[in-house]
């Protein structure tokens, strides 16, 4: 079989595709997540906790470098500048957005499993030495 007609017979397969659009709807969902968490859930906490963008929560670790044009308060120029910093709100924000994805998709998974029917239980085979022993002692019986 050549190399072609071998990745054409992969293409092919019902799972890779589901796969492809697994992996498309997992992106868009993601960004739907994203969305939630820094719009809608992050400003919330933020609020709470004094600030407006909990994700420039940070600690400086390296010096700015001399000629450093940005706000010496920002966690975006000082990231772009190369400082050394410790963003723990940054952190902390894609913590939130992972355990909201987690915990949708925990939701989702379950509730497919309570929408798909349940399988037929199928009568355990049975090992070959008992059906012998079953026609040993039928045979006695008789």
């Amino acid at each position: 079989m050549g190399l072609i007609s071998e990745f054409k017979a992969f293409i092919n397969r019902g799972n890779v595709m589901d796969l492809a659009v697994g992996v498309i709807i997992g992106g868009a969902f993601a960004t739907i997540t994203r969305s939630l968490t820094d719009d809608l859930i992050m400003p919330v906490v933020g609020f709470l906790f004094g600030g407006a963008d909990f994700s420039g929560y940070f600690i400086r670790l390296g010096d700015i470098p001399a000629g450093f044009k940005g706000n010496p308060e920002s966690y975006v120029d000082l990231k772009a500048a190369g400082v050394a910093m410790f963003g723990w709100g940054e952190f902390l924000t894609v913590l939130v957005n992972f355990l909201i994805l987690a915990f949708i998709i925990f939701l989702l998974v379950r509730a497919v499993n309570r929408l798909m029917p349940k399988p037929e239980e199928a009568p355990a085979a049975t090992p070959e030495e008992v059906m012998l022993l079953r026609e040993i002692r039928d045979s006695l019986k008789k």
